[in-house]
This record gives C-alpha cells, structure tokens and sequence, in this order.
C-alpha cells in the first residue's frame, strides 16, 4: 500500500482560556482506498472524495 497525498503534519498553537501558548499538532485524517484495478492506497478523506466523485473508486 502506498501513500499518495502531499499533505502533513501541521504545527499549531494550543490556545485555553488563561491564553497560556503552547504547540499542538494537527494530523492529516488519512483513510485506505480501493482502486478500480484492485491496488489500495493511503490517502487524506478529502483527496477520497474526489476520487469517489471522479468514478476512480471501485
């Protein structure tokens, strides 16, 4: 299985209440897909959808 996005990891700032800054991660919500000639690849949700919507996806 390959993985087939270029998005990453982000670095954020956690901000609570007392505005005390501290860094955070945001990741990337990856899920598996099938392919119509049976290959499978990890890939962001976003990116599924537009594969879904393109009839890309078995």
């Amino acid at each position: 299985m390959e993985k087939v996005t270029s998005k990453k990891t982000r670095s954020v700032n956690n901000r609570p209440n007392c505005l005390k800054i501290s860094k955070d991660k945001q990741k990337v919500n990856f899920t598996t897909v099938t392919l119509k000639d049976g290959s499978k690849i990890k890939t962001s949700v976003r990116e599924a959808r537009g594969l879904k919507k393109n009839n890309e996806v078995a």
